[in-house]
């Protein structure tokens, strides 16, 4: 009995080591597919699949094993897809740890950490940078210094890198980086959308150019309307009133970037025509 289970152990193939190598590639084809496979029944399902297929094959020579746990992560799932490389690298641990017994906590894994990872990568990576950087681009663009476009350029690039880091950060720390980070997620969230208005609100006041020439006259009394009135309220009054107005006809459905764009220039050519606006 003894010889026939040493038999059967050596004849258990050992579990395959994930390489650097395999979680680079795993990055390279999750950054190829996030919303090239979206659907709206699984949404980021298939890509998730597709992604860590040829992995998964490597992690298990059993057909069986290999595709219940392809099968597994066909199922719903949608976050920012920078964010997500963190959950690749950790559901790929849990994989090679554990195997195809782990497929319902990689799942319950999944699907709780979809939303607090959405929060913080919606903010930092469709909010806070684009408007950070995109602002500091497009006012030296405004200026003619050609660095606008190469700074948006390198940017990009850095972050394409980061994110081929994160999915080793989430191999090599698992689920405990989410532990970590779990009080620390609506504070950051917060910092990141202070941060993110504020460079907003200087955007506006810098980019943003509307003023008007009227004077008012009352017998030996002139009143500039700009510097008189508005100025005194608030500088860059006007600008900051168009931002308010579009943003709120904005909540319209009918109402479309390029709609704000023609009612702009019908504004500004009416306006200046009147002359209650400086051409």
């Amino acid at each position: 009995m003894t010889n026939k289970k040493a038999e059967n152990q050596s004849a258990t193939p050992p579990r395959y080591r994930v390489t650097k190598k395999d979680l680079r590639h795993v990055a390279y084809r999750w950054n190829m597919v996030p919303a090239n496979l979206f659907n709206y029944e699984t949404q980021q399902g298939t890509s998730f699949g597709w992604t860590l297929a040829p992995l998964l094959r490597k992690i298990y020579p059993n057909d069986d094993e290999y595709q219940e746990a392809l099968l597994n992560h066909f199922n719903y799932y949608n976050a920012t897809p920078q964010m997500t490389n963190l959950v690749l690298g950790a559901v790929v641990a849990m994989e090679q740890k554990d195997g195809i017994k782990a497929k319902d906590t990689i799942q319950s894994f999944k699907t709780s950490i979809m939303g607090p990872l959405s929060g913080i990568g919606d903010t930092v990576f469709w909010v806070l940078w684009p408007t950070i950087i995109g602002s500091i681009s497009g006012y030296m663009a405004l200026k003619g210094n050609p660095l606008g476009a190469i700074i948006w350029l390198i940017v990009n690039i850095l972050i394409y890198f980061l994110k081929i880091w994160f999915v080793q950060l989430g191999y090599t720390s698992g689920t405990k980086i989410i532990d970590t980070l779990g009080n620390k997620l609506s504070i950051f969230t917060d910092a990141a959308s202070i941060t993110g208005l504020a460079v907003i609100g200087a955007l506006i006041a810098t980019v943003v150019k509307i003023s008007t020439p009227v004077v008012f006259e009352m017998g030996k009394v002139k009143l500039n309307l700009q510097t008189g009135v508005f100025d005194q309220i608030m500088p860059c009054l006007l600008p900051m009133l168009l931002t308010v107005a579009l943003y709120k006809l904005f909540n319209h459905k009918r109402f479309t970037p390029t709609r704000a764009i023609l009612l702009i220039i019908a504004l500004s050519l009416i306006g200046t025509f009147f002359g209650i606006f400086k051409s």
